[in-house]
C-alpha cells in the first residue's frame, strides 16, 4: 500500500521557550528550526520591543543578540507589548517582563482579554511587582511597573494552565535571589509543558533543582525532573537560582501536537501516513497521540524520528486528556468514526482556550451527524464506524480556532467536502498546513 511522507511542523512550544531563552542570554544565539507562524511571532515581537535583537538568517533560522540584562520597559510610558490571541505568548511574557525594569503594558485582541492570568499576576506581585488592571481584574490588558523580581517563596495553582508556572520557571533566574515555587490547588493540567520548559532551562545553563514528597508530612528529596510523569498539589517543589541564559546554538524538535492530525488522516484515510521529524524521547505531552491511536485500535509502526500510522478500524475508547488537552479536537473526530463511546475528560480548562474547545466540536461535530455530549470537563462522543459523508457539503465554524479548523478537515478522509468559515487560522501554528493536508489527501 502507498503511503503519503510529510514531515512534523516545527515544534510551536519549544519554538517559544528557545526564543525567550536566547533573548535572556547575555550574547549571540544561534537558532534553527523555529517555527514560522503568527504566535511564534508575537512573542519574538514583543521580546524585540523589549531588548533582544533578533536577524532571520533564513526560513526558520535565527541570529539573536540577547538582552543580557532583561527585558527594558519605559519610565513614564509603559512599552506596548501586543499579544494578539496568543495565550502561550502572554502567559509566559508576563512573567518575564516582570523580570526586567520598568513599566510594560500587556494586551491583545479582544479574545484574550477574556482568558484570565489574575493568579499569574497575583504570584508577581508577591514576588514585588506592581500590576494595575485597565478594565477587569484578572484579566488583560495590565500594566506591570517593576524593577525586577525580588525572590523569595510562593505557591501557584495550575488548575487552570500549566503555563503559568512555566513563566514563573523561565523568569526566575532572573530575580535577586533564589526562587521557591510550590504547587497548590485540587489538581494539576497540561504537566509535560513544564519538563518542556525545564528541558529548555537546563539547555540554556539554568540552575535549579526539583523536590518531590509523598505526602505533605514527609521530608522533600531531590528528584529527577527528567522521570516525573504527573504530579499533585502540595508535592513538588521547584527552587531557581539566579543564573545567567547561556548564549549558544540550539535547535527546535518537530511539533507532536501538529503531526497529530497528519497521523489521524492515517487512521481514518485510505492510505499509510508517515510523519517524519518527531523524537519519541520527547518531553512533549502530544506525543500521548500514539497512545491513543493504538488503545482506539489503530496500527501504527515507530522508525529513526518518523511515526507510521496505517488504516485501521477503530473502536472507543476512556481517556484522561488533562496532560494533553490540544489533542481533544482530533481525538473527538476520531472518536466520531469508532466503534462505541469515547469518553474524554480531565479537560475543563479547555473553555478557556481560543474557543470553548468542548463545545465547538460537540456543536461542529454534530453538524455532520456525530451525537456528542457534553460533560463539565470533557465529552462523550457516539461514534459510528459506518457514517458515510461521501458527497457531504459541510459548512463548518473554526471558531477562530486553528486546533479546530485542523482536526474538521479530518472529516474529508470519510469523503466529506468541509469548507471552513475560517481556513487562515492555521497561521497560529502550522502555516503550511493546508499544502501538506493537499499531500495527504492526495
Amino acid at each position: 500500500m502507498d503511503q503519503v511522507i510529510v514531515k512534523a511542523p516545527s515544534s510551536k512550544s519549544v519554538s517559544h521557550r528557545r526564543l525567550i531563552g536566547a533573548a535572556l542570554a547575555r550574547g549571540e544565539s544561534r537558532l534553527s528550526g523555529v517555527l514560522e507562524s503568527r504566535d511564534i511571532e508575537q512573542t519574538r515581537s514583543v521580546l524585540e520591543d523589549t531588548g533582544a535583537r533578533f536577524e532571520r538568517i533564513a526560513p526558520g533560522e535565527w541570529r539573536v543578540l540577547g538582552m543580557g540584562g532583561g527585558p527594558r520597559g519605559g519610565d513614564a510610558v509603559p512599552v506596548s507589548c501586543y499579544v494578539h490571541e496568543s495565550g502561550t505568548t502572554c502567559r509566559l511574557l508576563t512573567a518575564v517582563l516582570a523580570s526586567g525594569l520598568g513599566q510594560f503594558r500587556v494586551h491583545g485582541a479582544p479574545r484574550m482579554h477574556s482568558r484570565p492570568i489574575g493568579e499569574l499576576t497575583a504570584a508577581l506581585e508577591r514576588l514585588g511587582v506592581a500590576v494595575r488592571f485597565e478594565n477587569e481584574a484578572g484579566y488583560p490588558p495590565f500594566i506591570l511597573k517593576t524593577r525586577g523580581l525580588e525572590g523569595g517563596s510562593l505557591e501557584i495553582g495550575l488548575g487552570e494552565s500549566s503555563q503559568y508556572l512555566s513563566g514563573l520557571l523561565l523568569a526566575a533566574p532572573q530575580a535577586k535571589s533564589p526562587v521557591t515555587i510550590e504547587i497548590c490547588g485540587s489538581h494539576v493540567v497540561s504537566w509535560p509543558y513544564i519538563g518542556l520548559t525545564l528541558q529548555s532551562m537546563h539547555d540554556f545553563g539554568v540552575r535549579f533543582d526539583v523536590s518531590t514528597r509523598d505526602s505533605r508530612d514527609s521530608e522533600w528529596q531531590l528528584a529527577d525532573w527528567r522521570e516525573i510523569r504527573a504530579v499533585r498539589p502540595g508535592l513538588i517543589r521547584f527552587r531557581v537560582r539566579p543564573s545567567l541564559y547561556r548564549a549558544g546554538n540550539y535547535a527546535v524538535e518537530g511539533d507532536w501536537s501538529g503531526a497529530s492530525y497528519l497521523l489521524a488522516a492515517g487512521a481514518l484515510g485510505s492510505r499509510p501516513v508517515r510523519v517524519e521529524g518527531l523524537r519519541s524521547d520527547t518531553m512533549q505531552g502530544d506525543r500521548a497521540i500514539r497512545v491513543i491511536l493504538e488503545r482506539m485500535g489503530a496500527r501504527t509502526e515507530e522508525g529513526e524520528n518518523s511515526l507510521t500510522v496505517y488504516p485501521s478500524p477503530l473502536k472507543g475508547v476512556e481517556a484522561d486528556m488533562s496532560d494533553c488537552p490540544d489533542l481533544v479536537p482530533t481525538v473527538a473526530v476520531l472518536a466520531a468514526f469508532a466503534e462505541g463511546e469515547t469518553l474524554v475528560r480531565g479537560v475543563a480548562h479547555l473553555r478557556i482556550k481560543e474557543c470553548d474547545r468542548i463545545a465547538a466540536p460537540a456543536g461542529e461535530l454534530g453538524k455532520a451527524g456525530v451525537p456528542v455530549e457534553e460533560r463539565p470537563d470533557g465529552l462523550m462522543i457516539r461514534g459510528n464506524p459506518e457514517l458515510d459523508l461521501r458527497g457531504r457539503a459541510l459548512e463548518l465554524l473554526a471558531h477562530g480556532d486553528h486546533r479546530m479548523a485542523m482536526s474538521l478537515s479530518l472529516l474529508e478522509c470519510k469523503g466529506a467536502s468541509v469548507r471552513l468559515d475560517n481556513p487562515a487560522v492555521v497561521n497560529k501554528s502550522f502555516p503550511a498546513f493546508w499544502d501538506v493536508w493537499k499531500e495527504i489527501r492526495g
